[in-house]
């Protein structure tokens, strides 16, 4: 699906006011990222750069003031209602993990009341603040990437947040599975962004688990559909030996995490134990937000601990 037919997708999501106050802008930003709506206070428009209010003449601002469009309870409650499809209950799974994925691969993030059940969260009530991402397919934006990773054994990304991590992941999975078997573990179903068991985003021939745990994932991934390479997004402490069992089981494993630089990596426990282990042969670096998707430094995993 294309970014205009994406944006479309999402502002169909909105209560009429605020979806006539987003396709009555003179000029969209064609960088625009995300439709963020928050209880009582302005409709904000972010890009990877700045972000931006909407006026009542239907004009961007990036400032503060009287005349901009508010977003109210109602809206928040009627948004809410719309994106759930008008059956909050059949998207409870989803909104306990704190969001819920859209047709074309959007997604739309949860903020409220947190009602807990033995220390896990068994519900969000009260929703305060809603943050839609709009998707935005990028193919080929690893090929250059691919010709320069050694995949001897696996490979991290590691960027800030919205510096493109999961980008560049969907379009490795998609490239990769044309010459090897992928299995992509597609736990927030950011990756493949499936919808009614169909991806939303070309991941070529890559057999996908979506809303498994990575644990449970990798285990299905290696003892069901023989994968050469498993491809994840942001690990984490508890799924180092999900990892570990599937290298030791032979597969290379593809992963993002969440670390800007060589420091804030080795600083990270999880992370520092996943490289002194060898799991990885190659780290990459991305730059910031404001350079989605492009590669600052690329790592030999051997070169991190000599």
């Amino acid at each position: 699906m294309t970014y205009e037919k994406n944006l479309k997708t999402v502002t169909a999501y909105l209560p009429f006011s605020l979806r006539n106050a987003v396709n009555n802008v003179k000029k969209l930003p064609d960088n625009l990222q995300e439709i963020h709506l928050i209880i009582n206070k302005p409709l904000i428009l972010h890009t990877p750069y700045k972000s931006y209010f909407i006026n009542y003449d239907y004009a961007l601002t990036d400032t503060i003031g009287e005349n901009l469009i508010n977003v109210s309870k109602s809206e928040i409650e009627e948004t809410f209602t719309s994106i759930c499809e008008y059956s909050v209950y059949s998207k409870q799974n989803e909104i306990t993990g704190g969001f819920i994925t859209l047709s074309g691969g959007n997604r739309a993030g949860i903020c409220g009341t947190a009602v807990n059940r033995n220390n896990d969260i068994y519900n969000i009530r009260d929703i305060s603040s809603l943050n839609i991402r709009i998707a935005n397919e990028v193919k080929d934006c690893a090929k250059i990437l691919l010709s320069k990773i050694n995949l001897d054994k696996g490979v991290l990304i590691c960027g800030a947040p919205c510096s493109g991590k999961t980008t560049i992941l969907r379009d490795l999975a998609r490239l990769l599975s044309y010459k090897n078997r992928v299995s992509l573990i597609d736990t927030r179903l950011e990756l493949a962004g499936c919808n009614k068991g169909e991806p939303q985003f070309d991941v070529g021939l890559s057999d996908v688990f979506t809303s498994y745990s990575k644990r449970a994932g990798f285990e299905h991934a290696v003892r069901c559909m023989s994968p050469e390479i498993i491809i994840c997004d942001e690990i984490s402490g508890e799924d180092i030996a999900a990892v570990n069992y599937a290298q030791k089981s032979g597969v290379k494993v593809i992963a993002s995490a969440h670390c800007r630089n060589k420091n804030e990596m080795l600083n990270n426990p999880d992370l520092s134990k996943l490289i002194k282990n060898r799991c990885f042969s190659s780290v990459v670096f991305l730059k910031d937000r404001e350079n989605i998707g492009h590669v600052s430094r690329i790592i030999s995993g051997d070169m991190l601990y000599g």
